[in-house]
């Protein structure tokens, strides 16, 4: 029987949690293996992680931030076969479909090796008399993904590559039912060599979503799973600001602007420099 880990920090541990729950063969009732139930101690483990390892990942150059995805997505090729088998083998879709999901996942991180170019800001000289208007992307900080049991491999690769190549750190809470693929896909981001922290995988169930939405650390997340409308309640989701950074711009009649941008792990900043002829205020 297999045995489910989390990943934090770069290191593969076992959940000190007491409950657990079976991974099932949906095809013969077979038990693949047993989820453990992360106490929130864990979630907060990954979340300091992840904080300590973003300042050094934000201030890596895009170019190459993206070098890891590129290594992340030869090994996801190289082992497209057995990804597609495993998510067959613990979520009961026929294989065909199981090598749709993993093509979806691999299409994304190869967009997101696009980022030195998507994430570009843009630069307008004198928007207003002596004012320059500058447009720039920068990361959000800690993210986070809940994701469902029905597409265990391609969900998380919805927001992922993408949170990472913008310069964000990423926690993932897979499906406790189906949490093998993911698991198995860790193992290869452990070989596409990101620092330590930048990318944490904690396992569980209720009490580890709630961990997560209710970390002050974790700047963002997507919750798909069964229990989405309570997740969102509680994550803020109805809160337009939820997930952005703010920024305080000073000069005189300054406007600061700023979009989050959940699927690229970014945020959108509109800077409009003060006139020469007036002092920046204090």
């Amino acid at each position: 029987m297999k045995k489910v880990l989390n990943y934090i920090n770069g290191e593969w541990l076992e959940s000190t949690g007491t409950q657990f729950v079976d991974v099932v063969n949906p095809a013969t009732n077979e038990v693949l293996a047993r989820t453990p139930l992360s106490p929130p101690c864990e979630v907060d483990n990954a979340a300091r992680a992840a904080a300590i390892a973003w300042p050094e990942w934000r201030r890596t150059p895009p170019e190459d931030r993206i070098q890891h995805l590129f290594k992340l997505r030869a090994l996801l090729e190289d082992h497209f076969d057995e990804l597609a088998r495993i998510i067959t083998l613990e979520n009961g879709k026929i294989l065909a479909e199981s090598q749709g999901e993993i093509r979806r996942a691999i299409e994304n991180v190869e967009v997101a090796c696009g980022i030195p170019t998507m994430m570009q800001g843009d630069v307008l000289e004198d928007a207003a008399r002596g004012i320059d208007e500058l447009m720039i992307w920068q990361p959000v900080g800690v993210c986070a993904t809940i994701a469902p049991f029905n597409f265990p491999g391609m969900i998380p690769f919805w927001f992922l590559p993408y949170a990472l190549a913008c310069g964000n750190t990423y926690i993932i809470k897979p499906s406790e039912r189906v949490p093998l693929t993911m698991q198995r896909i860790f193992e290869l981001i452990e070989q596409a060599g990101f620092p330590k922290g930048v990318v944490n995988l904690v396992n569980g169930s209720a009490e580890t979503v709630n961990a997560i939405l209710d970390h002050p650390t974790i700047r963002a997340g997507r919750s798909k799973e069964s229990h989405r409308h309570s997740a969102r309640r509680r994550a803020g989701d109805h809160d337009p600001h939820r997930g952005r950074q703010r920024v305080r711009l000073r000069g005189p009649a300054v406007l600061g602007c700023l979009v989050g941008l959940y699927g690229r792990g970014g945020a959108k900043h509109l800077l409009l420099k003060p006139s020469p002829k007036q002092p920046p205020l204090a």
